[in-house]
Formats: structure tokens, sequence, C-alpha cells
């Protein structure tokens, strides 16, 4: 067994071979640490890696194995944490010159529950300053790039943690979505990207809105995200917001197949403005799930555009956090970031109420809408993949990247369950991803869907960062 071949491994066949002792976790976790050191140069996905802690954490999963008694069925698979998230002796820089280098010397939630169950964490992967946008880039780490072609970007929040799951950095990724950062990158890169109902994945210290921001997994495949799942999906006392419910394995009906399920599709909610190659692979996998089993019915959910009820939101937490920080921390601050801030300054604590009580309408209307059907498929997003170092793409007349994330913020303004499913590749080579929603807590639903789909359609993966995959 090579270094190569652990190194694309799933976490179900590490634990195999784990349990076999057919290889053991430390040459899995340094065939991992060796891909980063291979490509993570080249792509900049992760901005913080413990070598000699992993390898320490990998020692004793492997006795562990060797004993017969691992701690969970991801002992010894290595993972990976987005930079948002506290690690116990890792820095926490958030993507922000605000921030430092000390040492964390607490686990949040995910990282405690993903340490006890022994997954080995590699390191950090990069994120844009605080989260607020929607590419990966920022003033201490730089740009994260897109595997498929380096030129582009791979999408935000949680660029670093889809960049490292596209090229198996590591097998199980955390991230973190409050309008599209898990579902977004996923799309971008051709990965699978999970977004949990609201409460069931716990974070702490809470996010810049935490109302809003839903942890979990970026992954090749369903499964290793339900691997990951079975362990961060579990209450904790210190999220105010969290709650309880979860399924005891989350993916329990993953072997169900799409007979049985009705699913509505939206080319475009009624107002989104979509690429046509990107349309046209979204379309195919409608008829794609269709053919499996499905029931696919071409809809319009009946909801405008909740762009501004989103903005209150966003752009309020943005000021909120502006307004804590010293005239010299400020200077440090993401334009972007402040301009958000700026523009909320004006709003009046009536209209952040209207915005929570539409949100509250639109909630009752997907609510609704997943009683007359179990899924709500659309695009991901509305393009693919553009240039680094942009917020929109250049020349598009676009000013925020709101405006072409318009299919995954409406699902955190309802706190359902969403995913990203790779469907193939536009003309240029570059990813799509469809997404699908379900009602809240109908999570299993979700997974169950996306699994059928990339069991019958198995997604393909760069096989090294590529600096011109297509000519412009």
């Amino acid at each position: 067994m090579s270094d190569t071949d652990l190194g694309l491994m799933d976490a179900r066949s590490l634990a195999k071979l784990y349990k076999s002792q057919q290889a053991s976790p430390l040459e899995a976790t340094r065939a991992a640490l060796g891909r980063i050191e291979q490509f993570n140069k080249q792509v900049n996905a992760y901005v913080y890696v413990d070598t000699e802690g992993a390898e320490s954490a990998a020692k004793a999963s492997a006795r562990r194995w060797g004993q017969g008694k691992p701690l969970s069925p991801i002992d010894g698979v290595p993972i990976s944490i987005k930079d948002l998230t506290q690690v116990a002796g890792m820095p926490c820089r958030e993507g922000s010159l605000t921030t430092s280098d000390a040492l964390c010397d607490t686990d949040a939630p995910p990282a405690r529950m993903l340490r006890e169950a022994g997954a080995i964490i590699l390191g950090k992967t990069n994120t844009p300053e605080f989260g607020w946008k929607a590419v990966t880039d920022n003033r201490v780490f730089g740009a994260t790039v897109n595997p498929w072609d380096t030129r582009l970007t791979a999408g935000g929040s949680s660029g670093g943690a889809a960049a490292a799951a596209a090229l198996n950095m590591g097998v199980l990724h955390q991230g973190g979505d409050s309008g599209g950062s898990i579902r977004i990158p996923a799309a971008f890169t051709g990965v699978f990207g999970f977004k949990p109902t609201f409460g069931w994945t716990p974070q702490w210290p809470p996010s810049k809105e935490p109302s809003l921001s839903h942890l979990g997994p970026l992954t090749r495949s369903v499964k290793d995200a339900v691997s990951m799942l079975n362990v961060m999906g579990r209450y904790d006392y210190r999220d105010p917001y969290a709650t309880r419910g979860q399924p005891a394995c989350w993916g329990e009906d993953l072997d169900k197949g799409l007979e049985g399920l009705r699913i509505g599709f939206s080319s475009d909610l009624g107002y989104a403005q979509v690429d046509p190659q990107v349309a046209a692979r979204v379309r195919e996998a409608a008829d794609k799930l269709a053919a499996l089993g499905a029931e696919v019915v071409e809809v319009n959910p009946g909801f405008e555009s909740p762009l501004d009820t989103f903005r209150k939101l966003w752009f309020t937490a943005s000021l909120e956090q502006w307004s804590q920080m010293s005239s010299a921390q400020r200077e440090l601050l993401d334009p972007g970031l402040v301009a958000n801030a700026k523009k909320a300054e004006s709003w009046s604590a009536v209209e952040l109420f209207r915005a929570l009580a539409d949100r509250a309408t639109l909630t009752q209307r997907l609510e609704y809408f997943n009683q007359q059907y179990h899924l709500l498929m659309t695009p991901a997003v509305t393009l693919p993949a553009f240039d680094i170092n942009h917020e929109v793409p250049p020349g598009s007349n676009m000013r925020d990247w709101e405006e072409w994330a318009a299919f995954s913020y409406p699902f955190n303004l309802s706190q359902q369950p969403a995913a990203s499913v790779p469907c193939g590749f536009t003309e240029q080579g570059l990813p799509v991803g469809f997404q699908l929603a379900g009602g809240k807590y109908d999570d299993k639903r979700v997974l169950r869907a996306c699994h059928a789909y990339m069991q019958a359609h198995p997604p393909r993966f760069p096989s090294i960062p590529n600096p011109a995959h297509f000519a412009s």
C-alpha cells in the first residue's frame, strides 16, 4: 500500500485498513501531510499545519486500533478545521490583521468532538476576514485558489476547506455557512458540501451573526460527510442556540434511493440570473434524479428575493463588530467588510425588526413548500468560479457577492438543511453544483437524495492543482 493510495482513501476505507492492521493512522496522516506539502503552496488551502501534533495524535490512534479499542469509526482519520473555529494549541486568525498568532487554549465544540473521536486534526483552513464574504482571500494569508484552475477563486468563506477536500489534503473538512459559505465553495470546486439544520452542529464562541450560521462538512462523498456529522452533529451546552433531536446515525437512510421522493425543481427561484451553462448542467441533473426514481416537478416556490432581508442582518452584524474595534483596528479591516458596516449605520431598529418579520414569513413559506414537496432543487450558485481577489466577476456590473449567491442565503434565513452536489462541468472545465434543500430537521432525507445521485453519477476530482487548465 503506497502513501499515495492512502492519501486518496475515504474515512470508511481507512477504518477498514486500520482494523485489519493493513495500514496505520500514522501512515495515513503522513500521506495527508505529504499531500499538503505537495499542493498547498499552489492553492493556499491551509493557513496552519500542525505536523508534530498530528503525528503524535496518529501514533496514539494507532495504539488504540492495535488494541482493538478505537474511539469511533473516524479514529485516526485526517481532518481539517476552518480558521474561524477555535482549536486548542493552534492560532485562530480568522483571516484578520486584528487578531494575533496566540495559541487557543480551548477547543470549540466541533474540534472537541472530533478530537475526542480520535480524528487527527492536521491544521486550519483559510477563510476571508471573519467569514464576511463568499470568496476566500484576506490580508493575513492571501487568496485560496481553485484546484481546477488556480487563476480562479475556490469560493468562500470555507474556500480553504473546499480546496483541501478537492485535493484530498485530509479526508474530512469542517466548514461554516452563514449565507452559502459551505455550498458555494463546494460548487466551485466540485465537492460535496452540507449545511445541516440550524442548531444541530453546535458552535462556540458564536459567529458574528449566530442565527444564520451552520457548521458542516465538505467532503468528497456523502458517506464521508455522514462520518463527520455522526461526531460533530451532537448537542453542546456551550452553544446557546444548540438544539437536540439529531439522528443517532445521520446516514441511516442513505441506501433508500429516490423512490417516493417528490422534488420541486426551480431553475431560478423566480428572480435569479443564472449562467446558461450552469443552468444546463443543473437541468440535466434534475432529469437524472427523475431517472433514478424521484418525482421531479418544475415549480416556482413563490417568494421574492430575500436579499434585502439578508443584508439587514448580515451588514448589521458587520456594524456591531466594527463598532467594538479601536480606530487602529478599523484601519486593518477588509474595506469591503467596512463598507457593509457603514451601510448599516443609517438603518433603524424598526427596519431590523421588520427584516426579522420578513425572515419569519420566508421561513413559513418554505416550510409550507416542504409539506407539498420533500425537497427543493436549484442551482447551488448562479455562475462558475471567477478570478481570484475579486468579490464579484470582473466586468459583471455586480457590486456584492450576495448578488451571485442568490440560491444560498434564503436557506440560512430559514435555517433549513441544504447541500451542494457536484453535477458536471462547464465547457471550460469548471465544476457545477446543484442544491437540494429540505424542511427543518429533514437532514436525513437531503443526505439520502444527495447520496443516491452521487452513487449513480460519481464526481471526478483534480489530480493536481492546475495553473492553466483551459485557455481563456
